[in-house]
């Protein structure tokens, strides 16, 4: 990963932006610039020089990890001693501009950052520019993507193996989680989600006591984080000989997936994207039970931009990666969704770790 070519980017957005400096504060945004994997940090940027805050506990891990960046370890938050740093080194007052990422900040921190600062500076929300930079990944990082995709879809064939009549859902959810471990993941994207029965209209129905029924859909939604990058991906099985209506709803919901991986090419909208599923929906008269967005960017984090849905005009680039995950969900009877990554390419997109979606039946 070239974190210093990253940190120079972002140096050179500043004056543009009309700050002085950035205090990046959200921990997977200082990860991407730094290298840097604590849980406890903050990074000081400006055009001049930037400074890595942390604590004791990361002494040589910061040593080790950070590029481009002093290190100062602290003992007390990151983040005020960063202020506290700055209203130090800073010998009067007056209009310097401190970027802050509002989105990921309390009030109450805030404040404490204003208090710190001394009247030395003043704070102003800066824009999403570290998210923005996120949101095209290099070829280190869709090559970390890739792998943790890979390793991810290999869990749906332990799902297979264990879901069962009577069986709960944490048990199917248990033996997947296990399974990524030994593979060596670093962890679940999320709380893997594992819904049967009448639970499968649960859009986030996490795996819970209850026993897959002996007949119905059972919805998984499972990810792994290898390297540092997430991987996401939703397939849904049938236990028990499926109805005509059953294999209905779940050829409209991969219809609707298929029409909006169709979709995915450099220049097309989120919202166009979004509204390619919904139209295949629409046709079969499913479109009031998709109840939320048709996809999200992901890397670092399991949820990144751009968000495929209605009204979103970030437009699509090279390097992008998304996820596309329509489903239909009706209260009290069954839920399906398909979810696939996907790195959207020069000439349309390349759908990662692809396999044949027709209804498994168990």
């Amino acid at each position: 990963m070239n974190h210093l070519a990253r940190l120079r980017r972002l140096q050179r957005d500043l004056p543009e932006n009309k700050l002085d400096l950035l205090l990046v504060t959200h921990l997977p945004n200082v990860r991407y610039v730094s290298g840097f994997t604590g849980s406890a940090a903050a990074l000081l940027v400006g055009e001049r020089g930037t400074t890595l805050f942390t604590d004791g506990r990361y002494i040589a891990q910061a040593k080790e990890e950070v590029k481009g960046a002093k290190v100062v370890i602290a003992s007390k938050s990151p983040s005020i001693a960063a202020a506290e740093w700055l209203a130090a080194q800073r010998k009067k007052s007056g209009t310097l501009w401190l970027g802050i990422e509002a989105e990921s900040l309390s009030v109450g921190l805030r404040d404490r950052l204003a208090s710190g600062l001394r009247g030395k500076a003043r704070l102003r929300s800066a824009p999403p520019l570290v998210e923005r930079a996120r949101m095209v990944k290099d070829a280190d990082e869709i090559r970390r993507i890739r792998h943790a995709v890979t390793l991810g879809a290999s869990l749906f064939r332990v799902a297979c193996e264990t879901i069962k009549p009577g069986v709960r859902e944490v048990e199917v959810a248990a033996a997947m989680e296990y399974e990524a471990r030994r593979q060596g993941a670093e962890g679940m994207s999320f709380g893997t989600i594992l819904a049967a029965g009448a639970r499968s209209a649960v859009v986030h129905g996490r795996a819970s006591s209850a026993r897959i029924p002996r007949r119905g859909f059972v919805v998984c939604d499972f990810g792994v984080i290898l390297a540092g990058y997430c991987s996401d991906r939703t397939r849904t099985v049938h236990v028990g000989k499926p109805t005509r209506e059953a294999r209905q709803m779940y050829e409209a919901v991969l219809e609707a997936q298929q029409s909006a991986i169709a979709a995915v090419r450099p220049g097309v909208t989120a919202a166009e994207v979004d509204e390619a599923a919904r139209s295949a929906l629409r046709k079969r008269r499913l479109a009031e039970y998709f109840t939320h967005s048709t996809g999200h960017g992901l890397g670092l984090e399991i949820h990144e931009a751009p968000r495929l849905a209605a009204g979103q005009a970030q437009k699509l680039e090279p390097g992008m990666v998304i996820t596309v995950e329509p489903g239909a969900y009706i209260p009290g009877r069954w839920g399906v969704r398909i979810e696939d990554v996907m790195v959207v390419t020069p000439s349309g997109c390349d759908v990662l770790a692809p396999e044949d979606k027709e209804l498994v039946v168990i």
